[in-house]
Parts: C-alpha cells; structure tokens; sequence
C-alpha cells in the first residue's frame, strides 16, 4: 500500500487522482493551514460531517482546542489572536471535525520529522507560487524562493528542514516526492535557488525527474502549463537511476504525443460548460456570474476569449488558465448569456461548478460543497462561489497528477 502525506494540500487533487487509479493507497496525514480549503478538502474527500461527537464542547473549549494550531482564513496571514472567537461556532465544529477526520497537521511550520512515518510512499508538496508568480513581478515582489524572504514560497526550505531532520535523526525519508508550482520556478531569477534544492535532494538519494506540464494534454481543454518535480528514492544506487532514466525516457509526459495516450477521462470545453439554464442551480450560478453592466466589465468581454457564442453555437478548443478569480482582467474568458436583468451585460465568466470540473474535479464535488453551505440553515455561505473559483485556482489538474501517480505505481513495483 503507498502511503501518502499531502503538504500544502488545498482541497486535494492528489487525493483525487489517487482516487481514480486502481492501486492500493492511504492518505495517513494531510497539511494546510488555510481554513476554507481544510473544510472543502473534508467534504470533498470524507463526505457529510457528524458535529454531534463535539456537542459536549463548549465554544470556548474549541476555541482552546484550535488555538493550538497556525490556522489561516485565506492562506495569506495567520489568525490574530482572539480571532477565531469571531467565527460561527457551527463553523469551528466543522472545521475541528475537518482536521481531526484528514488528520491535519495545519502549517508545515509546525511539523516535525516525527510526522513523517517510516513507511512513508509518496509526499506531495505544492508550496504556495505567489512569490514566484509572473502576476507577483509585476506588483514589485522578486523574492520568489530566496531562503532568507520568509515568504510563501519559501516554505519550500520547510520541506528541506524536515528532510534534514529525517537524515539527522536516521529515519528513512520519504520513497517518492512530488512538487508542483508555476513555470516561473524555472527563470533565471529563481533557478539558482531551485538547483540548489535539486542538489539537496541528489545529496541524500533521490533521482529528480522535471516535467514541464500541460494541461491541454491530458485531457482537460486549459492552457495551463507547470513544473512537476517527480523524486524518486535510489539512495544513489546507480543500477536503479539507470532503469530510471531508460523509463522516463520511454514514458516521457512531456511529449505531447506520448501524454495523449494515457488512459484519462479526456473533456471538451463543451463537457465543461453548465448550460441548461433550465435547471434551477445551473441558472442560479449563472445569474451570479453574469458581468455588470460597466466599462471595466465590458473591457472584459472585449478584451478576454468569448469560450461561446450563441449565434453560431460555437466553442472555444482550449480555456485560458483557471486563475483564482474570473471576476477580472484578464480572466479565462466570458460566455455569451443574455438574461432579463437589468443593470447586466450580456456574458458571464466561467461559474466556481465549471472552475471546478476544469480542474478535472467531479460535479460531485461541487454539489457536496453547495450541499454544506445549504446545511447551515442560510446562514453566510461558508463556501461562496469566489472562494470556490479561489481553491480551484490555486489547485492542481487532476488528469495531469493521475498520470504521474501511474508512473509512480509503475516504478514503486517493477523497478525499486
């Protein structure tokens, strides 16, 4: 059975992905700090919640229970102190019921080389790309994965820490080890850092294999291309980097025609698209997502992909990158809907249901979110539809990690 640690794990496409290949697996720990996506993650992955076995617990008492932990509403800053008295207390059950069921170590920051178990298959850690970001260089941020930025992205060095601690402390790191984060990583303002942790990686025994990915090519229509950083555990043993290097280069996903022949549930924009406004929730979100009638807005229709028309009932092949918000200019591009409303313009963008399924998520997975919302009696919705285009956006394609996996599974029986 491959054991799996999610870092950084948002609302879980690796558990996704693994979800969908036929092998044996177990998600013994996942980490993240960002209270929305830890909540999302469990309803995704676990289903309904039962609060019940927190009924003899008293507000403040989970708020104790908590405050142990480094917790975030937006995955940006932690909470203040005294903050989390401001939140619903149904919202604190839910979100202790959602750590405990995930088992949720919270912020890498706190995690130690005793989290890593001694049988650990695969750690997965998709550490925050704001810093590296082409949109982070243009609001003046160049700090990207420098080790001394005490930034987002540098939680890359939490990585290396606990590694460290592994090696310090002779307990056996993890078999597989996989990265992702924007293509960014690779530019020579940041390529220094990145080799020097490639080399940290080759010092204790891991074969690193770099794939620059697209989406479009393993069967979800998004133009959305990033670095996938595959490490395989060889304790340099030059006989099985050797195999390594002869499979990779047989099975390379970054040959366009290669990646089109693996087994994916492959979709068109089409199939992406919820247009049968004749169903109530499709209309609903549509109406949600229809642009205002402004001159910023209209800059949007005029200056973004039309993904359809309705005149000519035409689609565009591939989307722009879901990005984490569609509000916006640029965004992945508008869809022609004309509605009676007054004060609208006749397009909308892309709804959080499409955001999420042009992640290769299930519709399934959006209606058990829509689900809890509608189970807290009308009250503020807890997962808006902004926050959820957010967690879309900063998730992983779930086509492109199954395909990957299945290399990992490959390699973990026929060559380690």
């Amino acid at each position: 059975m491959l054991k799996v640690l999610e870092t950084f794990s948002g609302i879980g496409a690796q558990a996704k992905a693994l979800e969908r290949l036929n092998i044996e697996y177990k998600i013994v720990a996942t980490a993240d700090w960002d209270i929305n996506a830890i909540i999302a993650y469990d309803i995704i992955h676990n289903g309904k919640q039962d609060l019940s076995r927190y009924n003899h617990l008293s507000k403040e008492q989970i708020i104790e229970l908590l405050s142990r932990y480094t917790l975030s509403p937006d995955g940006k800053e932690p909470y203040k102190n005294g903050s989390l008295s401001h939140i619903r207390f149904d919202v604190l059950k839910s979100l202790l019921c959602a750590i405990d069921r995930t088992n949720n170590l919270v912020s890498i920051t706190d995690m130690t080389y005793k989290d890593i178990p001694t049988d650990l298959g695969l750690l997965t850690y998709s550490f925050p790309c704001q810093d590296l970001s082409i949109a982070g260089v243009w609001h003046g941020n160049m700090s990207g994965i420098d080790r001394e930025a005490h930034n987002r992205s540098g939680m890359l060095w939490e990585v290396e820490r606990i590694l460290k601690e592994c090696v310090a402390n002779e307990r056996p790191v993890p078999k597989f080890m996989l990265m992702e984060n924007v293509s960014n990583i690779l530019a020579s303002r940041h390529m220094s850092n990145f080799q020097e942790w490639i080399n940290y990686l080759q010092s204790i025994g891991y074969y690193n294999k770099l794939y620059h990915l697209n989406a479009k090519n393993f069967g979800i229509p998004q133009n959305r291309t990033r670095v996938y950083m595959l490490s395989v555990y060889t304790g340099n043993n030059k006989k099985i980097e050797k195999a390594l290097e002869k499979y990779f280069g047989e099975h390379n996903l970054q040959d366009e025609e290669y990646a089109k022949t693996v087994p994916l549930k492959r979709l068109s924009v089409k199939d992406i698209l919820r247009q049968d406004y004749s169903i109530e929730k499709y209309k609903k979100e549509a109406d949600i997502s229809q642009l205002n009638d402004t001159k910023s807005r209209q800059r949007i229709i005029d200056e973004n992909d039309h993904i359809y028309e309705a005149d000519t009932e035409e689609y565009i092949s591939i989307l722009k990158t879901i990005t984490t918000k569609q509000d916006r200019n640029p965004n992945s591009g508008v869809i022609e809907y004309k509605s009676e409303k007054t004060g609208k313009l006749n397009y909308r963008y892309l709804t959080a249901r499409e955001c999420i399924i042009a992640m290769g998520f299930d519709e399934a997975d959006y209606d058990a979110l829509a689900e809890y919302n509608a189970s807290k009696n009308n009250l503020r919705d807890m997962f808006s539809e902004g926050k959820i285009i957010k967690m879309a956006g900063n998730s992983i394609v779930v086509n492109v990690l199954e395909a990957i996996f299945g290399q990992v599974d490959y390699i973990n029986k026929n060559i380690l």
